[in-house]
């Protein structure tokens, strides 16, 4: 008996977000707290996502998502609307002190290319009361957010991220329910998937091979290719390289040289590395990071 409740004790389930989180930080920032009245706009050329709560009130969303074609939803409950992305968005409410919001814009370190973002909605929307876990974070966040002590704008950009967080680990056990098209945090709701992603995120630089990526999942070469390929929706190879190129350009941006960054990636040279980061971006590490950096 003692034995086996020293196993559960200490097996520890797998971490599917922290190497994502930890290799590429979410920033998130207040800017609005209390009412909004009539048509307020939230451009993309902000470059930001964002993170808005509805905490009492009504209120109508427009939104102009990837596709161009608008879309419309009546908000009538506290609610939760995250926007991974620079989209264009309007809330229209009432002229009522009863609407009342708190709202944060958020930066992904390496915008567009974040491996999570890339994978997310337009916009998701959640009744807040449908969400239990987020209910102590959210508490905490609000009491913060309606407090006029001293450095309330650091505490409340911090409580953000932590209910950025926790949406996200939301998210990853009902991805089901959210009809989520093929890709990253599909696969990380994958138990078994999860596990190989987890090991690549945590050491991209190690010698991975498809057989070693399928021993990581407990599952045959043939049935983890198939059942990568099926969930996140390109092949165990390709999502390496891309995972791979994606710390890469951060690396790049932060400085690092081609070589040192090759090195890091488990690449055997740093031309092999060039090689591979021209058939992906169409141009040399050092043009890309010309026009970028």
């Amino acid at each position: 008996m003692t034995d086996r409740l020293n196993v559960g004790m200490y097996t520890d389930p797998v971490d599917r977000l922290s190497p994502l989180l930890d290799r590429f930080r979410v920033r998130t920032r207040l800017f609005h707290s209390g009412p909004l009245c009539g048509v307020t706009d939230f451009s993309a050329g902000m470059g930001r996502g964002f993170l808005h709560l509805l905490r009492r009130g009504e209120m109508d969303l427009t939104f102009h998502g990837t596709s161009g074609d608008p879309s419309h939803s009546r908000i009538t409950r506290p609610s939760l609307m995250f926007f991974p992305r620079p989209i264009d968005h309007a809330f229209l409410n009432a002229p009522t002190e009863e609407s009342d919001f708190a709202c944060a814009a958020l930066e992904f370190d390496g915008g567009a290319t974040h491996p999570l973002v890339r994978t997310l909605p337009d916009v998701v929307v959640l009744p807040l009361d449908e969400i239990a876990t987020l209910r102590p974070a959210l508490d905490l966040l609000f009491a913060e957010v309606d407090s006029v002590r001293c450095g309330r704008p650091i505490v409340a950009d911090r409580l953000f991220e932590v209910v950025l967080i926790q949406l996200m680990r939301w998210m990853l056990d009902h991805a089901a329910d959210l009809s989520l098209p093929r890709g990253l945090l599909p696969g990380l709701s994958d138990e078994r998937l999860a596990r190989a992603l987890a090991a690549v995120h945590e050491d991209p630089g190690s010698a991975w091979t498809l057989e070693r990526m399928a021993r990581e999942a407990r599952m045959s070469r043939s049935v983890f290719a198939d059942q990568f390929k099926k969930v996140v929706g390109q092949s165990p190879g390709d999502y390496l390289t891309e995972w791979r190129l994606t710390i890469a350009q951060e690396r790049l941006r932060a400085g690092r040289s081609v070589s040192s960054t090759a090195a890091e990636l488990g690449y055997a040279s740093a031309s092999a590395f060039s090689r591979v980061f021209a058939q992906r971006m169409g141009e040399s590490p050092r043009a890309w990071l010309a026009v970028a950096g």
